[in-house]
């Protein structure tokens, strides 16, 4: 096999499948992989015309090296995502050049195969796995055409042959799908660069969810149990920030790990589902105060989910909150003074601000009402477009520019409250949503981040308060755009996004539409998990123990395999001459020997051939096909059971192991 040529049509077809491999990889490719490829498939088909020769030894390390000095140049290591799929797609590209032999073409579809599944790590919607069916089909196509078969003796046929081998797995690959258990990942794979795609960070300073705001991206998706809570209530809570140096805030890393703070249930419960985009960080998204039923998720000291590793892919999970519950309402004396920490210096105005308001209202509530009034009364405005505010921030924009985004208003709150000697904090996620009235669900975007304020009172615990909604209610009640309508901000940086056409109501309805059906896959096949699966087979099966699925699994595969074998050696056509099974009979019986009938050959011609090869089986060769021609073309009387004896009698005198392959 090693020295059998390449045909042409497999070699068309391994160009093509290159192609159709490569191209979803275009957007995290740099740009010298495709001059690279393009290169390396011209110089292949030239090798194939006998105008250029295949590369020597020192050729192909030259390429090597190429290779590997591009990936680091293009991407600083060889090691991670980013640069490990380069990698692959160059090493598949390189392997095109010096393809010579049928082995050779095998590894390279091989490597085609892991190559599509490598760009389910980038992206993997029904749109992108609708086309990886292009590439697999080619490849296909490809094996198809190594084997110079009558299958393949076009490559239209060949491309038909390979979508029926295709369509002929899918029954099985549905089984596997519903019924095969479901297991974690051994190992997490980091998103590329290490960035989050929520947007998202552990810590905030002004301007930073400006730039969040001009991002259509999705951050999660959520469906409730019942009718969603009133636009003004979904706070969705991310992180929350208690260190302050004086231009940042961050997390308090000595609590991070604090197990679950205590609280108390109270009013109604919301149970909820959310489908949430990878963000390669370990936080979730939830309604203040939340349980999760996952496995690895748990309720944080600060009140936040946090799963056990990274969200590398898309992540399903089910949340029931209480947004009326008790929070800490006994909180410890440590943690109250992390809540009050504030620089030695720095905001003086604010400061004296916050000294007279702590003289004028003894309750922290009425201090916070004060706060929110002050924000309501006085002509400040929301915008995506603050000036700059000085050395001294925050008095900067309390007392001089009077504009910013959510995360000046949260940030200067806290501040006061701080100064003031009410403990508080910055919390930082969503808020709000779009709803999809085709699926009844939430798109909440990147540009719903937002910034509000918890603070705490003894005996209450922690209590949330949104200082933007003083300054723009229509961005808490109607979201970014109607906040931003005058200003004409929202998107700006997207103008080819859809999400800025919400008002023509056909190109609305395109893109909620094709949301509900990515939805649905996210949900019903990225979803599948061990909890939904478990949840399903439970319906279907009852409480089977392993053992009893085990059987039912097999006995589901050995049932599609029967029919699929049905369907394709469609055993009712054929012949049901007894003389005809019986010469079948003896073709397989010389198949195992080596000795395959050609086209066109009588059986005395392929007889006679057989017989110059196994000459020890000459004289029952010769006997049965002496009494076949005679029963067959009426020279004499025989019967099928005198065929099937000497048949018998050949297949004694042949060795065990044919007699067992071909019985």
């Amino acid at each position: 096999m090693k020295r059998q040529p390449i045909p042409r049509i497999a070699l068309t077809w391994l160009l093509v499948a290159q192609a159709l491999v490569i191209l979803p990889h275009l957007p995290h490719l740099p740009l010298w992989v495709v001059g690279f490829w393009l290169g390396c498939a011209a110089w292949r088909v030239q090798v194939y015309r006998m105008r250029a020769n295949y590369p020597n030894g020192l050729a192909k390390l030259a390429l090597v090296i190429a290779a590997g000095v591009g990936v680091w140049l293009s991407r600083g290591s060889l090691i991670g995502l980013d640069a490990g799929v380069v990698l692959l797609i160059a090493a598949f590209v390189v392997k095109l050049v010096e393809l010579k032999t049928r082995r050779d073409a095998l590894v390279l579809i091989l490597l085609g195969f892991f190559a599509v599944a490598t760009s389910y790590l980038f992206d993997a919607s029904i749109a992108a796995a609708l086309f990886s069916l292009l590439p697999l089909i080619a490849l296909l196509a490809a094996l198809i055409g190594l084997q110079q078969s009558g299958f393949a003796d076009g490559p239209w046929r060949t491309l038909r042959l390979a979508a029926a081998l295709l369509a002929q797995a899918l029954p099985l690959m549905l089984l596997l799908f519903l019924l095969f258990p479901r297991m974690g990942p051994l190992w997490s794979v980091p998103l590329p660069g290490g960035k989050a795609s929520t947007g998202l960070s552990d810590s905030m300073m002004p301007g930073d969810f400006v730039e969040l705001s001009q991002s259509s991206e999705l951050a999660f998706r959520v469906s409730f149990d019942g009718p969603p809570p009133p636009q003004d209530q979904l706070y969705w809570r991310a992180l929350t920030l208690e260190n302050f140096d004086g231009t940042r805030w961050s997390q308090a890393w000595q609590g991070h790990g604090q197990p679950s703070p205590e609280w108390r249930k109270q009013g109604p419960a919301l149970s909820y589902q959310v489908i949430m985009a990878p963000s390669s960080q370990p936080w979730l998204y939830s309604l203040d105060v939340a349980e999760s039923a996952a496995g690895d998720v748990r309720l944080m000291g600060d009140f936040r989910l946090e799963r056990g590793r990274p969200v590398q892919e898309s992540f399903l999970y089910r949340a029931r909150s209480w947004p009326q519950a008790l929070r800490e309402p006994d909180s410890s004396a440590t943690a109250l003074r992390r809540d009050l920490q504030l620089p030695a210096r720095g905001n003086p105005r604010t400061r004296a601000w916050a000294e007279q308001l702590r003289s004028q209202y003894a309750q922290p509530a009425e201090l916070v009402q004060a706060v929110l009034r002050h924000f309501r009364e006085q002509p400040y405005v929301y915008t995506l477009r603050p000036p700059a505010t000085g050395d001294e921030r925050i008095d900067g924009f309390l007392f001089d520019t009077r504009r910013g985004f959510c995360e000046h208003y949260a940030g200067a709150m806290t501040f006061v409250l701080r100064a003031a000697g009410i403990p508080a904090r910055v919390v930082t996620g969503y808020q709000g949503g779009e709803l999809n009235p085709s699926g009844d669900y939430l798109l909440v975007h990147q540009f719903d981040a937002h910034a509000w304020v918890e603070y705490w009172q003894p005996r209450v615990g922690w209590r949330s308060v949104d200082p933007t909604f003083q300054v723009a209610p229509q961005r808490i009640e109607r979201g970014l755009e109607a906040a931003l309508a005058g200003e004409g901000s929202f998107l700006a940086d997207s103008p080819f996004s859809l999400l800025r056409y919400r008002g023509f109501g056909f190109l609305n309805g395109l893109r909620l539409a094709w949301d509900n059906l990515n939805y649905d896959w996210q949900r019903w096949v990225l979803g599948y998990q061990g909890e939904q699966q478990s949840d399903i087979l439970r319906r279907w099966f009852g409480n089977l123990d392993s053992a009893w699925f085990g059987v039912i699994l097999v006995a589901v595969g050995a049932l599609l395999l029967g029919l699929l074998a049905l369907f394709l050696f469609k055993p009712w056509r054929q012949a049901r001459d007894p003389q005809l099974r019986s010469f079948a009979r003896f073709e397989r019986l010389l198949l195992g020997q080596g000795l395959r009938r050609q086209a066109g050959e009588g059986p005395r011609a392929f007889a006679e051939r057989a017989m110059q090869v196994l000459p020890e089986q000459a004289a029952n060769i010769r006997a049965f096909v002496d009494a076949f021609e005679r029963q067959r073309y009426g020279q004499g009387v025989s019967s099928s059971r005198e065929l099937r004896g000497h048949l018998l009698r050949l297949r004694r005198t042949l060795p065990w192991r044919w007699r067992r392959l071909t019985s």
